[in-house]
């Protein structure tokens, strides 16, 4: 089954006819010793750091799949008000949290 998310209240088109409760996906990635030597030589001068933006991908990817797996597991066919949220942990090494409201949507 496609989930479908949304960052708003609503969903255009659909009506809301039950609420689920708050779900939740969460992940740690750190990249390994030589991305971080990479980074810092591409850090003196400039410009993207790729593996780094590799990175927050995979984490994204992988935190959102696991809040579908939640939202899924809860009987919802979709999520609203979805958010995301990152931190930094340490050198190269980042948290991607993201949440919102699963629903049962028409």
């Amino acid at each position: 089954m496609e989930m479908l998310m949304v960052t708003t209240e609503e969903i255009p088109g659909k009506k809301i006819v039950k609420v689920m409760g708050l779900v939740s996906g969460t992940t740690i990635r750190a990249k390994h010793i030589g991305k971080d030597i990479m980074a810092g030589l591409k850090n003196i001068v400039g410009g993207e750091l790729k593996g780094y933006t590799e990175m927050m991908e995979e984490a994204r990817t992988e935190a959102t799949n696991r809040m579908v797996a939640n939202a899924q597991a809860m009987g919802a066919n979709a999520i609203t008000n979805v958010r995301l949220s990152t931190a930094s942990l340490m050198q190269g090494a980042a948290e991607v949290y993201v949440y919102g409201t699963a629903v049962v949507a028409e």
